[in-house]
């Protein structure tokens, strides 16, 4: 219960705000790690989904589409939203990103209206260099799994987010690839 209260207010909180999401939130009072995060993924995309063969995917699978990433809540959080379309089915997707100094981890909520997606805080996520990361755990075939969300290749006009699963010998599998254009 605590959860969807948190899930609920965080949504009211960040979500509602930013319905002018068109119009960026300047940068003014954007810390210098929320400034860096929009630096890389902020703007309008083209996105090209590619699913690997896996249990959500047996036949693989992939998807088109386009986002939109901006700062908002007067450059507190990073605000994404899109949607796609294709063999693996609708997705519509927002997620939310802020800096937590207290932590000095970035926050990661999501929300995915695709098979059944909710909205969820998911994990927490941290640069590794020129790489933007999200650490997170998923319960598949009832038992904790390691999940992790990263964003490479990293350039003005251009990104690409592999979406990766802990295998039972503790090696990351790739799951999806999503490349993103500038539009």
């Amino acid at each position: 219960m605590i959860r969807q209260s948190v899930v609920y207010c965080l949504t009211l909180a960040v979500i509602l705000p930013a319905t002018t999401l068109a119009q960026d939130a300047p940068q003014g009072d954007a810390s210098s790690e929320m400034r860096r995060l929009a630096h890389a993924l902020r703007g309008d995309w083209n996105s090209v989904e590619t699913m690997e063969r896996s249990d959500s995917f047996p036949k693989g699978g992939g998807r088109t589409g386009t986002s939109h990433c901006g700062l908002t809540t007067d450059g507190v959080t990073l605000l994404c939203e899109g949607n796609s379309d294709g063999s693996a089915g609708k997705l519509s997707h927002l997620i939310v990103i802020w800096w937590d100094k207290n932590a000095k981890l970035y926050g990661f909520f999501i929300c995915f209206r695709d098979w059944g997606s909710g909205c969820e805080i998911r994990g927490t996520a941290h640069w590794e260099g020129d790489v933007f990361v999200n650490d997170y755990t998923e319960n598949i075939k009832g038992r904790p799994t390691k999940m992790r969300d990263s964003f490479i290749d990293i350039t003005p006009n251009s990104h690409t987010l592999v979406a990766a699963i802990e295998t039972p010998d503790g090696k990351m599998r790739n799951l999806i690839t999503t490349r993103s254009t500038r539009r």
